[in-house]
């Protein structure tokens, strides 16, 4: 019965709290951390060498641009000179204006030096650095490095003379204010990095510390549920997939209470209902036992009752057994079926019940009423249904059993005359073991099995069972069926 769907639940909440007891708390929170940290770390990483490495190319091109435009000046200059030696290269020098620079070098054609304001002592002797080299090939040429909070650049041009190269031209700087400047933004990128680094893992500790919060109210929930505690439920606020979790959660657990209530009061009815025929058949049984002076003929009216109880304890097994197969089969075969001679069969079964009862069972049948159903389950239904009506009748009342087609759908009414079903027990009656009036429904036969069947049998094949009361006395069951969408007779 439920028990099936008790355990599956169960063993459901139980996995998924093992499963969030050793991975959401390690697995999910070491991920998050070493994300965090990578992404952290790659954000520090780019923080501080891109704005520094574009700094840099941005200061070496300005030094670039303010060499070549004082070795242009110097080698426009010289280029007026007939002849490059130490006189005519310290000559023209000395019109220029103090040149902003730490070293300027001068060569002729050969490398050989010819003026040098850093090292007087390199004078007449050859300078074939890289930069003066390039030069002499008549090519202006560059260098620049960044050391110790200090750019050290270096610019080199030709010197010409008759679309000839005479000479080179090298000039040395050192700028340790813009050094100084790079340094600084240094420092301020790493004091940034700092400031940004202690916020992240602030924040970090706050969503930690907060998810870590809801995660155990998840775990603390499902311990609660598997120690059998069905009726607690998870507040969780917010709309993230934790709190979609929690909503999950509490309605797996709202099932597994129904469930369990179920399972509680069908264990408990069906106890009722087995201990009534057992304890009649033990009382017989010791009656007859125990008088050793019985006659034969209450000797075969006590086995009698011995049988009528035999047979209650079977129709209750049989009852159950079906219960139990509509509990277990997902699917249930299907084939067309004529409702109405199925109608027809069961009246002709159930005429000689309700002539002893002094009912009148009348039936009013539609066209095209073929269900998409099978001929067990729709017998199932018609006989539940028609000898419920004819039992709990009063003499001289009636049944009216009627089918109609609906569109896509077969409508099964069955109403009768009875003593009808108070308002405030509609709702259970389609409840296991239910029954109105007790001391009746047993003495009628009935286990209160019955009309649960039948919802149970009309669900499985997509359609609903209702009942409502009538107006003048009696109720109306009405069954809507899936109709046989098939052409022709129904085989």
């Amino acid at each position: 019965m439920g028990t099936d769907r008790r355990k599956v639940l169960a063993a459901g909440l139980d996995s998924l709290s093992r499963h969030c007891q050793t991975d959401i708390p390690h697995s999910l929170q070491t991920r998050l951390a070493l994300g965090y940290f990578f992404l952290i770390a790659a954000l520090l990483v780019l923080m501080n060498t891109y704005p520094l490495i574009m700094s840099q190319n941005l200061m070496f091109r300005s030094q670039q641009t303010a060499l070549a435009n004082q070795t242009a000046l110097i080698s426009n200059t010289l280029t007026t000179a007939d002849e490059l030696t130490p006189e005519t290269v310290e000559q023209a020098i000395s019109q220029l204006e103090d040149l902003d620079v730490a070293r300027v070098v001068i060569t002729d054609e050969a490398g050989l030096v010819l003026y040098d304001t850093g090292e007087t002592s390199a004078v007449g002797k050859y300078a074939l650095t890289r930069e003066i080299a390039e030069a002499l090939g008549n090519n202006d040429a560059f260098s620049s490095q960044y050391r110790d909070g200090t750019f050290f650049s270096r610019a080199a041009a030709p010197v010409m003379n008759r679309n000839q190269v005479v000479g080179a031209v090298c000039l040395y700087e050192q700028d340790s204010g813009q050094g100084a400047l790079l340094q600084e933004l240094q420092r301020n990128l790493r004091l940034i990095s700092v400031v940004v680094c202690l916020a992240v893992l602030v924040l970090f500790w706050a969503f930690s510390a907060f998810l870590s919060r809801r995660v155990r109210a998840l775990l603390g929930g499902m311990r609660t549920v598997r120690a059998g505690e069905y009726t607690h439920r998870i507040t969780m606020g917010g709309h993230d997939e934790l709190a979609q979790l929690a909503e999950e959660f509490n309605q797996l657990t709202g099932r597994l209470q129904t469930t369990e209530e179920e399972r509680r009061r069908f264990v408990s009815d069906a106890s009722h209902e087995l201990k009534t025929p057992l304890a009649s058949i033990r009382l017989l049984t010791d009656s007859i036992l125990q008088d050793e002076n019985i006659d034969r003929e209450t000797a075969r009216e006590f086995v009698a009752d011995i049988g009528e109880a035999a047979d209650r304890l079977i129709h209750i097994s049989q009852e159950l057994l079906e219960l139990n197969r509509l509990d277990e089969e997902r699917t249930r075969r299907r084939e067309a079926v004529d409702l109405n001679e199925q109608v027809e069969r069961t009246r002709r079964l159930l005429t000689p019940l309700a002539e002893e009862a002094q009912v009148t069972l009348e039936t009013r049948l539609g066209q095209a009423c073929a269900v998409w159903c099978n001929t067990e389950d729709t017998v199932q239904i018609l006989k539940n249904l028609m000898e419920n009506a004819i039992k709990y009748n009063v003499p001289g009342g009636r049944v009216e059993v009627t089918t109609c087609r609906r569109g896509d759908q077969v409508s099964l009414s069955v109403a009768d005359t009875g003593v009808g079903i108070p308002e405030e027990d509609l709702p259970r009656i389609f409840e296991r073991f239910y029954r109105v009036d007790k001391a009746r429904s047993r003495a009628a036969g009935g286990t209160g099995l019955g009309l649960s069947i039948v919802r149970d049998t009309v669900r499985h094949h997509g359609g609903q069972v209702t009942v409502r009361a009538r107006e003048e006395a009696g109720v109306v069951f009405e069954v809507l069926l899936p109709a046989w969408q098939g052409e022709g007779e129904v085989p």
